[in-house]
């Protein structure tokens, strides 16, 4: 894929569903009682993997691209059947790490597995809590790594402190926590998205998430005799709008305004950054569109300068930062991304590959073991940039030719299937 740079940018679009709702409509709506239907479901690549695994689970579930719509006939929360062949997640660490919560409490042996990405990324996060708790998971190769074999049994709530604050952990430990005798309970350094929570709620489970001493957060579950159905309308992805942005700030004269956005504060940390980089943004139309808070947002181009991002900030904007160190080659200043060691365990190591890519297109740019330092200012030129099959290193990088002095090739861009198939159609929409 060849990107040009452009002029300018302008435009009204709407972004696809939320990856991470979607993957969890799919699974609290197949532990349901009834029927769950959800409008603006992503038909992403990740996404249609939650369908499929739960379709070899014995859920019917009926998907119509065209619509964005998805109906789920639900088993109930005891209504799973054992799978005939070895399910498979794909790239989706998603649906890798959240159905082993599910498939522990299960009444039956199962495999679950994925693609060459997947086979590497660490599952030792979620195998040691689900152990404690009784679960039986087996690494086939030893590695703490998928393929997974997980036998289903009896499960006893626990207490865990997880040392990272990630959103598919505690995910996994509360869908476990269903099933679970008793109480189940995690806390994490700081709060990461909390769909998860807001979603078992609006599904019947007793749920809560309260902050426990300085920045930690304790969400809490208590066994659920049965979930019910409900319906789902899924808002635009913040992680994929947050590219719009982007290229609205850098490319000058540019005006987008990306309509119907989440904006729940687990997850607005881009516009945080944003907004302390000096980014003209602003959001109109704020209301709730069922348990999530959404707006429309419209970003115009802005001259930028360097912040420092990390701490707790880092959960809220773990999948954005590829695309805001390419925000920061156009701030004036420095900019110092910390805390963030969770890159180095994505579909890349995020902190290897952008800084690779941007050093290639003539940035000043210093990885850290935990982030990176970006000096601001140093003109962008074109280059051969590898995606390493990472689907936000490929959008992140169309945005930087965006305001390159010359064109950016991107080698295996057709990995934007796993989160935004259409990207580069919606990109080229805004172009003048």
């Amino acid at each position: 894929m060849i990107m040009n740079p452009v002029h300018r940018l302008e435009g009204e679009i709407t972004v696809p569903g939320d990856k991470s709702i979607s993957h969890r409509s799919v699974m609290l709506g197949s532990l349901a009682k009834g029927t769950t239907v959800v409008t603006h479901f992503l038909e992403g690549a990740d996404c249609l993997s939650s369908i499929q695994c739960f379709r070899s689970l014995g859920v019917k579930i009926h998907n119509d691209p065209d619509k964005g719509l998805v109906r789920i006939e639900g088993r109930g929360l005891h209504g799973l059947q054992a799978p005939e062949q070895i399910l498979d997640a794909g790239n989706s660490g998603t649906t890798t790490r959240l159905i082993s919560g599910i498939l522990s409490a299960q009444p039956f042996t199962s495999m679950i597995t994925g693609d060459a990405s997947i086979q590497k990324r660490p599952m030792g996060r979620i195998i040691t809590p689900l152990s404690m708790m009784g679960a039986e998971i087996e690494s086939i190769r030893g590695n703490d790594c998928a393929p997974l074999k997980i036998t289903g049994q009896n499960l006893h709530g626990i207490h865990y402190t997880s040392p990272v604050a990630s959103a598919q952990v505690k995910s996994a430990i509360l869908l476990a926590g269903l099933y679970a005798q008793g109480t189940t309970r995690i806390t994490e350094p700081s709060l990461s998205r909390n769909h998860s929570e807001l979603m078992l709620s609006a599904f019947g489970a007793k749920v809560s998430s309260i902050p426990d001493g300085s920045k930690s957060y304790t969400a809490a579950i208590h066994p659920a005799d049965e979930l019910y159905a409900i319906d789902i309308s899924v808002p635009g992805d913040i992680s994929s709008a947050a590219y719009f942005i982007a290229a609205g700030l850098i490319v000058p004269n540019s005006c987008i305004t990306i309509k119907n956005v989440g904006i729940n504060p687990t997850r607005d940390g881009i516009l945080r950054v944003c907004k302390a980089m000096g980014a003209n943004i602003t959001m109109e139309n704020i209301h709730n569109e069922g348990m999530e808070p959404v707006a429309d947002i419209t970003v115009r181009s802005q001259s930028l300068h360097g912040t420092v991002i990390g701490g707790e900030l880092i959960p809220t904007l773990i999948d954005e930062i590829p695309v805001i160190a390419v925000l920061a080659c156009f701030a004036s200043g420095t900019t110092i991304i910390k805390d963030a060691a969770e890159l180095k365990v994505k579909e890349s190591n995020r902190i290897d590959t952008v800084v690779e890519a941007l050093s290639a297109m003539g940035a000043r740019i210093t990885a850290t073991e935990d982030g990176m330092i970006i000096e601001g200012g140093a003109p962008l030129h074109g280059a051969k940039i590898q995606s390493y099959d990472d689907h936000r290193i490929a959008m992140a990088f169309s945005v930087a030719a965006m305001n390159s002095e010359s064109p950016v090739e991107i080698v295996g861009a057709e990995c934007i299937r796993i989160s935004y198939p259409d990207f580069f159609g919606d990109l080229n929409a805004l172009r003048y």
